[in-house]
């Protein structure tokens, strides 16, 4: 369960602007919540896939984001900046693929083309863990450090906004937000409690 306070800041001058939200997601301990995947979907405004390539390298024996948002139909890169080699992989429903161990940049990117969560994996090093949040809806974005997202020019309209930790125990429930000209802020409370990111597992010489 979690629960939503909106503060609205009306404009003085009423206009058909766009609005903007700006959007605080905390824990169960009031903490700010970084990697919380926030979408606002609606009908007339689908995801446009991306003009450029999106990218999750492998630096440090580890994925880079840990967490990323993708517009549906866009391609990702999988550069491995290590000098050890590599082996990607995904089971999930949203995207099933595999990059075999490898150097450097594969020769094409992967296109996620289904909406969904889509969980990455390492087969040479187990503790490497990271996820793709593919979005339906053209305006979706992850949390930063301080739990904040925020959203610019949005149309005037009701939108559904969706709700995704890679620790939550349960299906978060979307919430209708109605936007308005000017500026509104959201404080968001999920009921999650924070662990510990992926850690590289050092094994000395070369750290295979």
């Amino acid at each position: 369960m979690h629960k939503i306070v909106a503060f609205f800041f009306a404009s003085l001058a009423w206009s058909s602007a766009a609005g903007s939200l700006y959007i605080t997601v905390t824990d169960a301990e009031n903490k700010a919540l970084p990697y919380t995947v926030v979408e606002l979907v609606h009908p007339e405004y689908p995801a446009l896939p991306l003009q450029e390539h999106a990218q999750v390298t492998q630096q440090d024996l580890l994925f880079q984001p840990f967490v990323s948002v993708v517009p549906q139909g866009s391609l990702v890169e999988f550069p491995n900046l290590d000098k050890t080699r590599h082996h990607v992989y995904s089971f999930s429903k949203a995207k099933t693929f595999e990059l075999r161990l490898y150097a450097g940049k594969p020769e094409a990117p992967v296109l996620f083309d289904q909406a969904g969560i889509v969980t990455l994996g390492c087969n040479i090093h187990d503790y490497m863990l990271a996820y793709i949040y593919v979005a339906a809806g053209r305006f979706s974005a992850v949390t930063n450090e301080n739990g904040v997202v925020e959203f610019n020019d949005l149309p005037d309209t009701t939108f559904s906004m969706n709700l995704w930790h890679p620790w939550q125990k349960a299906t978060l429930a979307s919430q209708q937000v109605s936007v308005l000209a000017g500026k509104q802020e959201l404080n968001i409370s999920l009921d999650i409690t924070q662990q510990a990111l992926p850690k590289a597992v050092k094994k000395g010489f070369g750290d295979y």
